[in-house]
């Protein structure tokens, strides 16, 4: 709300481009029975935020945050769809309402805190950073990382319950049941790393980042995405988190993790 009230103040363009496109978007979840109402609405705000988060001028849409979070919408739609049948036999389908709430703010929510602008000011301040990875000022690749982890996690997950053969404890190496937590699969892990990749890639495009950018998100989302495979295998499989829970933080250790590489490379660049 207080994003929607400045940037209307401020650049009135920029607040209908972003309200108007996220409500569209959820519109289109809703159509397709991705999410529940509460979830598309969840969705909206969250795409809405990261939009006005990462402007930049020459004012373009299609040069913020939605190509990415577009590219994770579509990837978890396709993914969720393909082998439902053989899912559905297993009892390890999505439900047909599509997600809630709750599911979308897990999924989102860490690549939203990231880019605020309080956030992005907190983390410049830090000195962290080199002033050649300030370029842009938004620090684009930690909000890319935890979009990329999110695909990758609906990816490897629904593409190894189809695809995936045998599925591995990632702990122990056992071989488990199809929907354990914690459970990994070569073809599930490889399609949730190529996952990673296309977001990081259309990201790292829609926001004119350098090579840099690219390979730091996907390193941040192929990490989230391991660490997902260990909380589940560990703290869910205890009853200690929920999947919710399990998805938000694996979200932030992949931005955590972009956030120490970033501090880390001497010139790793993001513009």
């Amino acid at each position: 709300m207080l994003q929607t009230h400045w940037w209307a103040t401020q650049f009135l363009s920029v607040a209908i481009w972003s309200i108007g496109l996220s409500l569209l978007l959820a519109l289109v979840v809703l159509k397709l029975r991705a999410a529940t109402l509460a979830g598309a609405f969840t969705g909206a705000v969250i795409t809405a935020s990261l939009m006005f988060s990462t402007v930049t001028f020459p004012y373009k849409p299609w040069q913020t945050a939605l190509p990415p979070v577009l590219a994770v919408s579509l990837l978890a739609w396709i993914a969720t769809r393909l082998g439902r049948e053989k899912k559905e036999r297993l009892g390890t389908a999505e439900k047909r309402h599509g997600r809630s709430a709750a599911q979308v703010a897990a999924n989102l929510g860490v690549a939203a805190i990231v880019c605020f602008d309080l956030v992005q000011s907190w983390l410049i301040d830090t000195h962290w950073f080199s002033s050649a990875t300030l370029v842009p000022v938004t620090l684009i690749a930690p909000c890319l990382a935890a979009l990329a982890e999110a695909a990758a996690d609906t990816v490897s997950s629904e593409i190894g319950q189809v695809l995936g053969g045998t599925p591995r404890m990632i702990t122990t190496l056992r071989v488990v049941d199809r929907g354990t937590d914690g459970a990994i699969s070569l073809v599930g892990t490889l399609a949730g790393v190529m996952a990673a990749g296309v977001v990081a890639g259309i990201g790292t495009w829609a926001m004119r980042g350098s090579s840099g950018v690219f390979w730091v998100s996907c390193a941040g989302g192929v990490f989230g995405l391991l660490f997902d495979s260990l909380l589940g295998a560990t703290l869910e499989r205890r009853g200690w988190l929920n999947n919710d829970a399990v998805n938000f933080l694996s979200t932030a250790s992949a931005a955590g993790f972009a956030l120490g590489l970033l501090a880390v490379l001497p010139h790793p660049g993001v513009g």
